[in-house]
Order: C-alpha cells, then structure tokens, then sequence
C-alpha cells in the first residue's frame, strides 16, 4: 500500500510541474549578484510555490533584452528605462510593471592624476561611455553641463568604451563608466587605491534614470491569465530580492551555483551583491513615479539629441505591484 501511495504522491507531484504556468526572464547581462533576487526566487522555491516554472536567460554584449522580447524570445525583460522608453517611442510597445532597483549605481571614475576633480575638468578629457542603451543618461548629463560630446578644448572625445575598465587602467581615457557594484571594483583588484580615483555619482549629480527594472509587451497585458502570471511573478521575484537584501553573502552563493560560465568569483559576488542590496533597498517592487518623472524629464531634457522627443503614456502600471502587494 505504501508503494502505492508514494506512486500516487510522485504522480501528482509531476502533474503539478506539468501544469506550471511558464515564463521567460531575460536578464540585461550576464549571471552576476545584479541578478540575485531571481536566482534566489528560484532557488528558494518562492516561484514554484506561485505555480511558475520560470527559466532564467543570461544576457552579455551581444544581446538586446529589447530585441530579445520583441522576437517572442522572452515573457518578461530586465532593463533600464532609458532604453526602453526609447524603444517605446520608436514603435516596441515596453511597459514597466515593476521597479526592484530604487537607486541608481551609475557613475563615472576617474584616474585623480588626469587632472579631473569637478565635472568643469571634463572639457578637452576623453571619456569612456557604455553603448547599446547605456550612453542616455550621460549624453543628457552632458547637455545639462554644457559640455559638447563633439571633442574639442571645450568638449570632451566619447570613447565607446567595452565593457570593461581598460581604458582607465591603459589611460586611454580619463574616465570611464563604472558601477558601484561592478566595474569599480575591478578597478581597485587591478591595483589602483581608492584614493588615487575620483568618482562621480550620476544619483548625485541630479541626471539618475531608472535601473533595472521588469518590462512586458503592451499588448500581452490585454491577456487576463498574463497579467495574472505576471502579479504571480513580481510577487515571487520581490520576495527573492527581499532575501537577498537580508542574506546578502547566502544570495551571492546561489549566484555563483547558477553561474554556468565559471567566470565568478565568491569574493566579487559577495562584494557585489552588498553593493546592489544598496540599490535595492527602499523598494518594495512598485514603481514611485516621482522617480519615473525624473527619469522621462532627464531623457527628454538632452539638449539638439534627446532620448525620447514626448512624454510617454501608458510607459508603466502599478496594476500589477499592487496586486502582488496585497
């Protein structure tokens, strides 16, 4: 009889699995701590208790999350909102369901022996600047300060910097793109004290756009069994995220178990999953629109080349956070 009753209990386990809802997350790089609060949703069952069978979808340099959903590739994305208001004004209806990261870990570093220690030293510098979606936020920066991005004694030369700190470390640049949480660090383990450097904070200089947040395509939100898989989703997610702000070293190893790559190392992802708990912090997973405000009048405000050209509508909803909230 107990075999029976294991039989039945193993047959109903696998008809649950078989009935799992599926979603694909698409991550905006590759498996890091950036990460932690989905792998740590997964790890911790937080997703499986929802009913979810979620597959995880690492990104790198040569993969556009908006590309990616755009092809049917993925249910859900992480992105930064200044590339993905851009893609909404150019035709790829993305909205912003939820908003894990409450501030912004951009900044530029800068080798303290350039000569640069204010953002009026930046004229006649070279600085290295992130593509691909990334370079919005110090474009606009730039036009606030005044500064062409043209070249020039009055201008800076735009180095379309890789992503990664050489530049700064071969001095072909005075300053690069960094995060608190990642690249700066490379730059201390490659030798350079901290205080041989000199940062500059884009929440401090008043030009933060919104990080890494959850987006979805405009029109899969008419479906109600979507939406209602989403809520399942952000719900889960946050609850991860929330684990792992309390569990920082713990959510760092899942990280690293996840990492198929191997290119991780314990002590970069547990320094950085501190970093990001940082950014984290604050957020319970709905998006504050003062901060979503900033952010569209930051990209609208880029000088003869702005990111987006009009206010958007109907960029985000908290229908779906308030849901998971309750």
């Amino acid at each position: 009889m107990k075999k029976v009753m294991l039989g039945a209990a193993a047959l109903a386990l696998m008809a649950g699995a078989a009935s799992a809802e599926e979603v694909k997350l698409q991550l905006k790089w590759v498996t890091q701590a950036q990460f932690a609060g989905y792998y740590v949703a997964a790890e911790k069952g937080y997703f499986e208790e929802e009913g979810l069978d979620v597959t995880i979808l690492p990104g790198g340099p040569d993969i556009a999350p908006e590309q990616v959903i755009a092809g049917g590739g993925a249910d859900v994305i992480v992105d930064w909102m200044p590339p993905a208001l851009a893609a909404r004004e150019k035709g790829l209806k993305l909205v912003n369901i939820a908003q894990p990261f409450k501030h912004s870990g951009m900044m530029l570093t800068c080798l303290k022996e350039s000569g640069v220690a204010t953002t009026a030293d930046f004229k006649g510098k070279t600085l290295g600047v992130w593509f691909f979606g990334n370079e919005y936020p110090f474009l606009n920066w730039m036009s606030k300060l005044g500064i062409p991005t043209t070249g020039g004694a009055d201008g800076v030369e735009v180095l379309k910097q890789g992503f990664n700190v050489d530049p700064l470390l071969q001095k072909q640049a005075a300053c690069i793109s960094t995060m608190t949480y990642n690249e700066y660090w490379q730059v201390i383990d490659a030798g350079i004290k901290p205080e041989d450097l000199v940062t500059f904070k884009y929440e401090d200089e008043g030009v933060a756009t919104l990080e890494d947040g959850l987006y979805v395509m405009e029109d899969k939100l008419a479906d109600p069994a979507f939406k209602a898989t989403m809520v399942k989703f952000v719900r889960a997610a946050m609850k991860g995220w929330k684990y792992a702000e309390a569990n920082p070293d713990e959510a760092a190893m899942i990280v690293l178990e996840n990492d198929e790559t191997g290119a991780q190392t314990e002590t970069h992802q547990k320094r950085m999953m501190s970093e990001v708990a940082k950014l984290t912090a604050g957020s319970n997973g709905a998006l504050d629109v003062a901060d979503y405000e900033r952010t569209v009048a930051t990209l609208m405000g880029g000088g003869s080349d702005p990111v987006i050209t009009k206010a958007p509508e109907g960029a985000y909803t908290l229908e779906i956070t308030n849901e998971a909230l309750k």
